[in-house]
């Protein structure tokens, strides 16, 4: 028996697969496969008796295919299938009857529509005539064909109304397309206009850069005829420092022809040494700073050679420039004018250390005349010994000011002395002029008046009241009998200030040389006292000085006019306020420095007179020594400006203030002034020799000042005085605040605990609690909270050095009048404890501020209003930012806007005021 060969079906195979087609030939119904395209897929059965291909492109829609009288019934039996989900069946009758099978097959939706045959009608009998067929018989028939007519007329107004949504749809988009031609079409019209006006516009601009073509030929031969005549060498180099262009006057420093441009510069041999050129361009090309030099020819002639970058239209580097000038002619006159100069400033340093060393001991005993004679005009009683205490005071003052006269002299010449011009009214300074020289005046009995001037200048005005103080001083001097006259007058824009004399005049040969060093030299001014010169001397530099021109008429024998003219200006200077009422004067502990053992004295008899304490040294080691051994912290130093060992007043000023860790300031006796730049803060320097009322009026300014009595505190009455309880732990912060309390005019009591102040205060009385936080055993907080739980309503102040939002909320919610944050300044605590005892004793007064803090809250908006909560409830601004869904930025600016309405500056503040206004709601964070 043979085996089957493999590929070949055997026998039991191929008797099965033609069982199955005779059954499928013969007994199943035509079946076609469509998917969700109502495409077919796959075809059973005979097919052709239900399907036929139509003319034209082959198809494999079903419903192209299907016969005409099935496509309705079909359509609708499909359409119910998908819907449904189920089978759909249109049993046969006279027509052929449809099964619509929904199948799934890999996910994909695919239908199976099967065709039934219509079944057999049986023949009418044939004696029995069709008129004699009852209704009865036929309703079944109908009743299907109404059926079945029903379920097509459903799918047909389903189809039409489907059609007509994809003909609406369709029109739609026909219309869309229509707009869109149309808006095309437009666009286009616009765009020809464009290129039309595009097309004028280059026509004109072709016009244009032909014009500029031709300015820049002519530019370009301009440019070289200047480069061509100059006699600066220059070089022009690309990226690659290859010549681009020289001029003719490059061959003074480099062997270059006309063939080498394109050459790079490395390869010329330059004729002046220059041995960092290449490094320089190169850097310069980088980007780096132009780059300058000297260089010189071995026939001695110098040149200033300069790298620049040569810079293109949009600012790119395209190159460097390199010149070459000739300064041989210059670093001849440079080497003649240093070797001058060196000789002008060894002199002129000559000329200052001699000044210097000059006034030093000129002005000490000075200063000692002057102490010395402020001592006596302070005992002496009688009139002939007062009369020549002033008279020596005079003599003093004069011998003063010609030593400051001359020493301002070589600050001048030296350059030292610098002019600050401003605009300035006159006629405050020539009064003041004339209240001074009329003493002077009237006791050689000379008649001296200043006409008055409302005009305003430009000047420097301490440089020009010396002027005219010098002016006026020469025509006081020099006038015998007669009168002085200092007035002004306008002249072409400018002002003219002059000073008349009935003096004895100057011969015309003196005129030029009365301001000179020397003063004229004829007969008739050999009569005038010793000193004529020197004032004038001052005047003339001090006008070079501010630019100002000096000028005078004279007659010898009938005296001279002097005259000095100051530029005008039309802005108008606003009249000074009127000087505040000095304080009280302060007291204090003065460390007096100084090697001089008679001024120390003087110093600490007049110190002492006006109630300071002193402790006195010769120098710094001592006085550090004498402070060590007592214990004593000085308020002020008032030293020498030379001091023979250890540090001079400003350093021992410094070292006082690193070992008490607070400034102290000082007072600086010195032969010259200090330039103002050079002195550290809290530091002054007194000319020598210093005025004693000078003295003690400088040291006053920088001693701490009682600080005049707020409006509150005036107002108090006399016979209520209330008491300013103090509660802090630290026994230097108590001292400190109960120093600024008692300067305002308080009346204080200190105390160390909750306990202390429990046990000395008396309820009732009028009073006021500024209370610090951190108590031990009973804290702040317990306090205030026990005090408000007894009914007392004694304004409280709460101090704290770690201040927050939420400590400040309870605080004040506790009961506090205010919430101060370490360390308080003066003027805010004094301001604090006056606004809190005029709250506590006028109603009326908190009810007005809580009105107006009502008003202020009402006028927030709402998110405001949300910021302000969250504010108040010691949110950072990022939480508030998040919880509103809001930027942080907006929320700082809801803050600032908050504060500006409320009229605050710190959240306390404004805490203050929404529980003030009793609105608030927000609790503090724990």
């Amino acid at each position: 028996r043979l085996a089957p060969r493999p590929g070949i079906p055997t026998r039991p195979a191929r008797l099965a697969e033609l069982a199955q087609r005779v059954v499928l030939d013969n007994y199943a119904p035509a079946a076609v496969l469509v998917d969700a395209q109502d495409r077919c897929i796959h075809a059973i059965g005979p097919t052709e008796r239900w399907l036929g291909y139509v003319a034209g492109a082959p198809s494999h829609e079903l419903f192209a295919i299907v016969r005409p009288e099935l496509r309705t019934r079909l359509r609708a039996a499909v359409q119910q299938a998908r819907e449904s989900g189920e089978v759909a069946t249109l049993p046969p009758g006279r027509e052929p009857g449809l099964e619509v099978r929904p199948v799934a097959a890999e996910g994909e939706p695919l239908l199976l529509v099967c065709f039934l045959d219509a079944l057999p009608q049986p023949a009418p009998p044939r004696e029995a005539p069709a008129a004699e067929l009852t209704a009865a018989d036929r309703l079944p028939e109908l009743e299907r064909e109404l059926a079945a007519t029903r379920a097509e007329l459903r799918s047909a107004i389903r189809n039409l109304e489907q059609s007509t949504e994809d003909q609406r749809a369709a029109n739609e988009e026909a219309l869309s397309v229509n707009e869109e031609f149309q808006s095309a079409n437009e666009e286009l019209l616009t765009s020809k206009e464009e290129l039309q006006s595009l097309n004028e516009e280059l026509t004109a601009l072709n016009g244009q850069l032909q014009e500029t073509l031709d300015r820049s030929r002519i530019l370009a031969n301009d440019l070289q005829n200047v480069l061509y005549s100059t006699e600066v060498a220059t070089l022009f180099l690309d990226r690659e420092l290859r010549i681009r262009f020289f001029t003719p006057a490059a061959r003074a420093v480099f062997s270059v022809l006309p063939g080498d441009v394109g050459r790079p510069l490395a390869d010329l041999r330059p004729l002046a040494a220059d041995p960092a050129l290449i490094e320089d361009a190169a850097a310069v090309l980088a980007g780096a700073a132009p780059r300058a030099a000297e260089a010189t020819t071995g026939a001695g002639t110098w040149f200033n050679r300069q790298i620049l970058p040569y810079r293109a239209v949009h600012g790119a580097i395209e190159g460097v420039v390199l010149t070459f000038t000739d300064i041989s002619e210059r670093r001849a006159t440079a080497r003649a004018l240093e070797e001058a100069l060196r000789h002008t400033e060894g002199a002129s340093a000559a000329r200052g250390h001699f000044l210097a060393a000059v006034s030093h001991e000129l002005r000490q005993p000075l200063q000692t005349l002057t102490l010395q004679q402020a001592a006596l005009a302070r005992i002496v009683r009688s009139e002939e010994p007062r009369r020549l205490v002033e008279r020596l005071k005079a003599t003093l003052e004069a011998m003063t000011a010609m030593l400051d006269t001359l020493l301002d002299i070589h600050r001048i010449d030296a350059g030292v002395l610098r002019a600050a011009p401003a605009p300035m009214r006159l006629a405050p300074l020539l009064e003041r002029l004339a209240e001074e020289f009329a003493a002077p005046a009237a006791a050689k009995g000379i008649d001296l008046h200043a006409v008055p001037c409302a005009a305003t200048i430009r000047s420097d005005p301490p440089l020009l009241e010396q002027m005219l103080r010098n002016l006026l001083s020469n025509a006081v001097r020099f006038t015998r009998k007669g009168r002085v006259l200092i007035g002004c007058r306008r002249r072409a824009g400018r002002l003219v200030i002059e000073v008349w004399d009935t003096g004895i005049g100057i011969a015309d040969p003196g005129l030029l040389a009365a301001f000179d060093d020397a003063g004229p030299g004829d007969d008739v001014q050999r009569e005038r006292p010793p000193g004529f010169g020197l004032g004038l001397s001052m005047v003339r530099r001090l006008a070079g000085l501010l630019g100002h021109a000096v000028r005078v008429r004279s007659r010898a024998g009938h005296g001279s006019v002097f005259s000095v003219e100051v530029p005008l200006v039309a802005e108008a200077i606003t009249p000074p306020a009127a000087a505040p009422t000095p304080p009280p004067p302060r007291r204090g502990t003065i460390l007096l420095v100084g090697p001089d053992a008679d001024q120390r004295e003087l110093l600490t008899s007049l110190l002492e007179s006006e109630g300071h304490r002193v402790v006195a040294a010769p120098e710094s080691d001592a006085a550090l020594a004498a402070l060590a051994r007592s214990g004593v912290r000085p308020d002020l130093v008032l030293a020498d400006d030379r001091l023979d060992v250890g540090l001079d007043g400003a350093g021992l000023a410094a070292t006082l203030g690193l070992r008490l860790g607070t400034p102290v300031p000082a007072v600086i006796l010195a032969a010259d002034d200090t330039p103002a730049g050079a002195l550290p803060p809290g530091v002054s320097v007194l000319t020598k020799p210093a005025r004693p009322a000078t003295v003690l009026a400088t040291i006053g300014a920088l001693l701490p000042q009682a600080p005049p009595v707020a409006a509150h505190v005036a107002a108090r009455v006399a016979t209520d005085s209330p008491v300013i309880h103090l509660v802090d732990p630290l026994p230097a912060s108590r001292a400190a605040l109960r120093r600024v309390l008692e300067s305002g005019g308080w009346q204080t009591q200190a105390h160390d605990s909750s306990e202390a102040f429990l046990a000395a205060y008396r309820p009732g009385a009028t009073a006021c609690l500024v209370l610090d936080a951190s108590l031990p055993d009973m804290s702040g907080f317990v306090l205030l909270e026990q005090l408000r739980a007894n009914g007392d309503a004694v304004p409280v102040l709460m101090l704290t050095g770690f201040s927050d939002v939420p400590a400040a909320v309870a605080a004040i919610r506790a009961g506090a009048t205010d919430f101060l944050e370490k360390p308080v300044p003066r003027a805010l605590l004094l301001d604090a404890v006056g606004h809190a005892m005029d709250l506590a004793h006028d109603e009326g007064r908190r009810a007005a501020l809580r009105q107006d803090a009502a008003a202020c809250l009402a006028a927030l908006t709402s998110r405001q209003r949300l910021v302000l909560d969250r504010v108040l409830a010691g949110h950072p601004n990022k939480n508030i930012a998040a919880d509103l869904a809001i930027s942080q930025r907006t929320v700082e600016s809801h803050r600032a806007e908050v504060m500006k309405r409320m009229g605050v500056r710190s959240l306390p503040a404004l805490l203050r005021l929404v529980l003030l206004a009793g609105t608030a709601t927000t609790e503090p964070t724990p």
